[in-house]
């Protein structure tokens, strides 16, 4: 008891030393009263030691220089925490419950999940484990099941099965059976094929699929709990027993409970989650971008929350790359919202969900005042106005009951527990005394029924406020960065992607739109990471180069940092240290164009041979190395001098170009996209105006169901095999601008587009989505014309229209159409379209003398000047 009370004051102290920083001094009433409230109930339930202790990490956190989220889940409901420093929301300003977080009519420990940035999150758990003691901290264990298809493959090893009847047994499991839960029992009653395997005549199989059966859901092995974390004020063996685990960042052994998460707590045990949140390391590596560029040191935690810019690209839709508002259907609906408060943003980020996804249309009307606002009973707006009369959150539903009918903060808590959950006995014993308290406070009793059941029909999807808050906040946090500082914020994103080649690619679009150019890797300006040059335009980093080594590209940073830029690439290899920098890292900077900014050479001529018959490379390496020991020997030489070092350079051989192909091959080889250009430009006009749909959608099928599929791209990869039955089949990897994808090529469509299938061919194909013939109920792509994409180009392109607003049109825009227009000569009918702002007209013409090939220059040039706008056919 002592204890508790000596922590509870000690917590009061920082609590209302925090106040007055957040709240000013002297503190409002109703501050006070919420602090004197949470401290009472922190104290009588005997929390104030967590408290203290989650304080104590997220201070050291931020002290370190670690990036600390503003909050996750109910936590940020507590005014304490956010005095605290633990959350950085106002609970009192949004309407946040503590109740949600800690009842005292429902005894549940509390649960405070913190975020940090990616990196910093192992710094956290050390200070902590340093600071509380090896023996006092663990992390929790995991128990991994066998699952249907493992268990297959686990029985079938030690019985000694053939893999491939091993592999085409677990092949049989569906990914999913309607209606039914998957496991082995329900499997072999939905696949008639593992029922014949569970009757077979071979013993073997047979028993695999019974041993099967009788072994799934079994634990398998035991894994880390990737976030849980408990902090004990006893040796952790005096309340649980322990394992060791290798920590996978250090190697370190560490102690690990050998009861689960889900039971931790029966033990007494608190724990914590310690999640690791790669937005946050994108926000810091944004802010120190832009103080790098801009010189401007950025306090991310202080922006306004009103700024302008946010609020239009969110109105825009131009949210790729932003935290939780980036997809397609989220652009939609922030198009048509137009969001101008933080609290629309938050109510966007609750109701974009499957169920209340269905009241955005509703409540995007009721904003912008196509319908009207209304509230069952006039008082309500006090806690509906900013959802326009809709209830979106729990908090609303627990506000609402107190008000309307005179519910404690533990039982509003418990409605909103029992709506959440559809605990039909729980609502059924509240609805009386609901509708009795409202008629005591003067309401209808019928407009309380119906209150009562659109919350029924409702609750269930309703959002934890808190949580939505806490998560908008860090959205906009990204939304300010991407409107404010585009290239500092788009080349912190792509740094923290440097792994996902289908997220960069999209990125890069994404960058391409707002008008950044990214540029290739170039020793003279890149970085380990993603940076922004002095013109604002984002320059890959060295480190993304596959072949390149870290401790090869701080060598070269470091000495351009030393001594300025390399003047060229023979005082690259006098200067750079060649053990660190060998080469192999050379090859692949050569390769990926990091050198392309030297005029005296080009990629193609580090990999030709000299007149000695030797790979330039090489004498390249040998001189620079002879330099740096001849240099070393000057330096240290009684006699020595700058002017004694005289080794003749080597000379740079002539190489045939590479084609445009082969080039960015071998620099998508080492950057894993193409960077500088990509194949398929001169068929873009195919693949975004003709084309009506990409490789990143055929992973739908449901939605390309029922209509004609015209789709392009190149073949990037090919594999080939024979089926069980003999037959040949393909798998071919096609890739356009929007990803690449596998698509399989059986029996008679093998033998039909073989031919076709080849790597670095170019394709334009016709396909349905259709159901497969032995499985009705799965749906399958069925490749139904293929054509080369270079001889159909100029057959599916009948005609152009270039539209040109009329106080655009100057004689320098017609010299550059006539010279684009006039170099491809084509089958393509060319038209100009010329609009008139100021009379709303227009005046269409037909170029009849010119016929042309749309090629990537035109499109580059429309493309490069907004003004202009083009359509096809």
């Amino acid at each position: 008891m002592y204890r508790i009370k000596l922590e509870a004051d000690y917590l009061k102290k920082l609590a209302f030393d925090g106040a007055k920083k957040r709240y000013g001094d002297p503190l409002a009433d109703d501050v006070m009263e919420r602090l004197v409230f949470e401290l009472h109930i922190m104290k009588t339930m005997g929390f104030p030691g967590y408290f203290l202790i989650v304080q104590d990490f997220i201070a050291a956190a931020r002290n370190m220089g670690v990036s600390v989220g503003p909050g996750r889940g109910s936590a940020a409901g507590s005014a304490v925490a956010y005095c605290l420093g633990i959350t950085q929301i106002d609970p009192i300003e949004y309407d946040l419950l503590f109740e949600r977080f800690l009842n005292p009519d429902r005894i549940s420990l509390p649960d405070i999940d913190i975020d940090f940035d990616d990196d910093g999150r192992g710094e956290v758990l050390r200070w902590v484990t340093d600071k509380y003691g090896k023996e006092k901290v663990a992390h929790i264990i995991t128990y991994g099941t066998m699952a249907s298809k493992l268990a297959i493959k686990d029985v079938a090893r030690v019985q000694k099965l053939s893999l491939s009847e091993s592999d085409r047994l677990a092949k049989l499991v569906p990914d999913k059976i309607p209606n039914q839960k998957l496991n082995l029992k329900n499997a072999i009653a939905y696949v008639p094929e593992l029922q014949a395997a569970e009757m077979s005549s071979d013993p073997l199989v047979r028993d695999t699929i019974k041993y099967a059966k009788m072994l799934e859901g079994n634990v398998r092995g035991t894994g880390v709990h990737a976030c849980g974390t408990i902090i004990c004020r006893d040796d952790i063996t005096d309340w649980v027993p322990v394992s060791t685990a290798d920590d996978k960042e250090t190697g370190e052994k560490m102690l690990v409970t050998q009861y689960e998460g889900s039971v931790i707590e029966d033990t007494g045990l608190i724990k914590m989650d310690f999640l690791g949140l790669k937005t946050l390391s994108v926000i810091k590596e944004a802010v120190e971008n832009i103080r790098l560029h801009r010189g401007i040191t950025l306090d991310i935690d202080t922006i306004s929350i009103t700024d302008p810019a946010t609020y239009k690209l969110y109105s825009e839709g131009r949210t790729i790359g932003t935290f939780q508002f980036e997809s397609g259907g989220m652009q939609k609906y922030l198009k048509e919202l137009e969001p101008s408060t933080f609290e629309d943003l938050i109510a966007m980020n609750a109701l974009y969900r499957p169920g209340p996804m269905d009241y955005i249309p509703d409540f995007i009307d009721r904003k912008h005042g196509r319908k009207p606002i209304e509230y069952d009973i006039p008082v309500m707006e006090k806690y509906l106005k900013d959802t326009y009369g809709i209830t979106v959150y729990q908090e609303q539903v627990m506000l609402l009951s107190r008000l309307l009918a005179n519910f404690t903060r533990g039982e509003s808590d418990a409605l909103r527990k029992a709506m959440g959950k559809k605990l039909r006995d729980k609502l059924d014993h509240m609805k009386p005394k609901f509708i009795a308290g409202g008629q005591k406070n003067g309401h209808d009793p019928k407009v309380l029924e119906k209150i009562w059941g659109d919350w029924e029909k409702f609750a269930s999807y309703a959002f934890n406020k808190s949580h939505a808050t806490c998560y908008s906040w860090v959205a906009y946090q990204t939304a300010y960065l991407k409107a404010n500082y585009p290239a500092e914020y788009m080349a912190a994103a792509m740094s923290r992607n440097i792994s996902n080649i289908t997220e960069i690619t999209k990125l890069m679009d994404e960058c391409k739109a707002m008008s950044i150019e990214v540029l290739g890797p170039d020793v003279n300006e890149s970085n380990l990471k993603f940076t922004v040059n002095e013109v604002g335009n984002i320059r890959f980093g060295l480190g993304a180069v596959k072949g390149v080594g870290e401790g090869a590209v701080q060598c070269i940073v470091e000495e351009r940092r030393a001594n300025g830029p390399f003047q060229g690439i023979f005082d690259f290899v006098q200067r750079v240290n060649l053990n660190a920098c060998n080469k192999k890292n050379i090859e692949s900077l050569a390769l990926a164009g990091g050198f392309d900014n030297f005029p005296e050479i080009k990629r193609e001529q580090f990999f030709a041979l000299n007149s000695r018959g030797e790979v330039f490379i090489e004498a390249l390496i040998r001189y620079g190395n002879r330099y740096q020991v001849d240099k070393a020997a000057a330096t240290n030489s009684l006699f020595g001098g700058d002017n004694v070092v005289d080794v003749a350079t080597p000379e740079i051989p002539l190489a045939p170009r590479w084609n445009d192909l082969e080039r960015l091959n071998k620099e998508r080889e080492l950057v894993g996209i193409y960077l500088s250009a990509h194949p398929l430009d001169e068929y873009a006009i195919v693949l975004k105006h003709v084309c009506n749909t990409h490789m990143d959608e055929l992973d739908n099928k449901p939605a390309l169901a029922g209509r004609e599929i015209t789709m392009g791209g190149i073949v990037t990869s090919v594999r080939r095999g024979t089926s069980k039955n003999g037959n040949p089949y393909g798998i071919a990897r096609i890739e356009d601008y929007s990803g690449s994808t596998e698509i399989p090529f059986f029996g008679n469509d093998w033998i039909t587009y073989q031919g076709y299938l080849n790597e670095g061919t170019f394709l334009y194909m016709k396909a349905r989505c259709q159901p497969k013939q032995w499985r009705q109920e799965e749906l399958e792509l069925k490749i139904t014309s293929m054509e080369l994409l270079p001889d159909v180009k100029e057959r599916l392109i009948d005609k152009i229209t270039i539209t040109i607003p009329l106080p655009e049109l100057n004689k320098q825009m017609i010299a550059d159409l006539s010279v684009l227009t006039k170099e491809h000569p084509g089958n393509t009918e060319l038209y100009f379209k010329v609009t008139d702002p100021e009379n709303r007209s227009h005046v269409e013409f037909l170029s009849r003398p010119v016929k042309l090939s749309v090629g990537k220059e035109l499109v580059l040039y429309l493309e490069e000047n907004p003004e202009l706008s083009f359509s096809i056919n």
